[in-house]
């Protein structure tokens, strides 16, 4: 390290989630599940085999400090990229890096952070890498890697998915970080009551707990040389907590709503409406999803929840958020619970079916148009009956090959 990269390094301010990430496995917190005595992945790490992986896990549990704990344990040449400025270039750099690495008789990590950002031009430019061992791939990322990462590539990979840190894990974080602060600085109280507000605010995020702490621990009053934290002083702090809103919570989230109002669970219903809204959604996207269930699911049990969600639809439409949420939560509320029937959408459905197995046969000869010159030369149309003029006389109307068959069972 040169002189201007030193004097650049002791000035920086790092963060304190920086200076807490953890040194070893044994003070990883929060992913039990992955790192538990005589875990699949603790027990390959035993061996010093890798395998390249893919974590997957909201912002904040982890991703990154156990790819560099796992090249640690290794003893591993790690080398990290970010996705969203990197490219090509740099994987064939790595490439030529891990080598090298080979040679000295030394394996090489490549951590890609945020790897669904990268395109599946660069996504496919690390397949023959992998392949034939030259290195080894850590991925992290926020979204569903099914939806975000190519085939190809989550074919050679494990997927390891990691939870959003627990409320205990989480208190344990926290109070590590004031002790540090109180260790480097100056001595701090604080009551129970500011831990479990730091935890609930974080979300599982200890980036965001740890951040919380080092603001509200600067931020406190000073009296005898001590610092005395209030929840007054983190919540003049703390801005509006965002709603986690991934890609993969789009579907999960539009998913457990269109179930709550199939369920008639008009609470959850609301619920979902509400997460939905707060994250952003497109409120089109949501009055869609209403009225999708008000067809299928209510059907004719309630012909008016049709209408009252198309009604909602427009009404979004023209005066939009955030009034548009109240005629949203009144259809919500109205197709949650309406009576349901699926036996409309059953009928259509076994329909489809039967003309998608073959089933596709031409109508009677008397239903078929007649109203053209030589329709009556080929019988099209001949012996049809009016229904109106002799609603009580039988008529065949399915196919000949279909007589009898029902589809509509009311």
């Amino acid at each position: 390290m040169d002189l201007f990269s030193q004097l650049e390094e002791v000035n920086k301010q790092k963060p304190l989630a920086e200076i807490m990430r953890p040194k070893t496995l044994d003070d990883f917190l929060g992913q039990s599940n992955v790192v538990a005595p005589n875990s699949p992945l603790l027990n390959l790490l035993k061996t010093q085999r890798l395998f390249s992986l893919i974590l997957w896990g909201t912002p904040g549990c982890g991703k990154t400090t156990l790819a560099r704990l796992i090249a640690t344990k290794v003893e591993a040449q790690f080398i990290e990229l970010s996705a969203v400025s990197s490219g090509i270039k740099e994987i064939k750099e790595t490439v030529e890096k891990a080598r090298e690495a080979l040679r000295a008789g030394q394996k090489t990590i490549l951590f890609i952070d945020e790897i669904h950002r990268y395109s599946k031009t660069q996504q496919d430019a690390l397949l023959p890498h992998l392949e034939n061992g030259t290195l080894f791939l850590i991925g992290s990322t926020t979204e569903n890697p099914s939806f975000q990462v190519v085939p190809a590539l989550i074919s050679r990979v494990q997927v390891i998915r990691l939870n959003p840190i627990n409320d205990v894990s989480m208190a344990k974080i926290v109070n590590r970080g004031f002790e540090y602060l109180e260790k480097n600085y100056q001595p701090v109280q604080y009551e129970e009551d500011v831990v479990k507000f730091i935890v609930n605010n974080a979300r599982g995020d200890d980036r965001t707990a740890l951040n919380m702490v080092e603001n509200s621990y600067f931020a406190s009053n000073f009296s005898n040389d001590t610092r005395l934290l209030t929840i007054e002083i983190l919540e003049s702090i703390t801005q509006k907590r965002n709603t986690r809103y991934s890609i993969q919570e789009h579907y999960d989230c539009a998913s457990a709503f269109q179930k709550s109002l199939r369920g008639s669970d008009a609470d959850a219903a609301i619920y979902y409406l509400a997460k939905m809204i707060e994250a952003g959604e497109d409120p089109r996207f949501i009055a869609r999803r209403l009225i999708v269930c008000a067809a299928e699911d209510v059907g004719l049990a309630d012909p008016a929840a049709m209408r009252i969600a198309v009604d909602a639809y427009r009404a979004v439409e023209i005066i939009g958020l955030p009034e548009g949420r109240i005629p949203l939560a009144n259809a919500v509320v109205y197709v949650a619970r309406a009576p349901k029937s699926n036996k409309v959408c059953m009928a259509i459905d076994s329909a489809l079916a039967d003309i998608e197995a073959g089933n596709d046969f031409a109508p009677p000869m008397h239903l078929r148009d007649a109203h053209y010159k030589d329709a009556k030369k080929y019988g099209f149309g001949e012996g049809y009956i009016y229904s109106h003029d002799a609603p009580d006389v039988y008529q065949q109307f399915l196919p000949d090959e279909l007589v009898g068959k029902k589809y509509l069972e009311i």
